[in-house]
């Protein structure tokens, strides 16, 4: 049995926005996730911090969903970022070469302080 998906939008500003998901990310969410992720970049947020603290699992599913994001906010002139990721869905990361173009940090507080649309310039 699946335990409760959800996405939550905890914030949006401009082009950016920070999205939480809590539960298990599989067959039965991934699409789910997708989804509601891609109506975020519809809307105009295409740089996207995903909070994944509260995943309680990810499948191959769950992963490929993860990179059809990515892909799409970067067709949008975007990018997705990772926030507070689980340590095996790290492990999948860095074993695909993805942590390079899907940039992971300990919470979305460094998430945002690293991101490219609110990282401070040069003085």
């Amino acid at each position: 049995m699946t335990a409760a998906f959800t996405l939550t939008t905890t914030h949006t500003d401009g082009r950016l926005a920070i999205l939480r998901v809590a539960g298990e990310i599989d067959l039965h969410t991934a699409a789910a996730l997708r989804e509601e992720a891609l109506d975020i970049i519809v809307q105009g947020h295409p740089q996207m911090i995903l909070n994944l603290s509260g995943v309680t699992f990810c499948d191959s599913s769950g992963f490929n969903a993860l990179i059809g994001i990515m892909r799409c906010a970067m067709t949008a002139h975007g990018s997705l970022t990772l926030a507070a990721v689980p340590d095996r869905l790290l492990r999948m990361l860095a074993l695909a070469g993805l942590s390079t173009i899907m940039p992971s940090y300990p919470d979305t507080d460094a998430a945002l302080s690293a991101h490219p649309a609110t990282a401070p310039g040069p003085a």
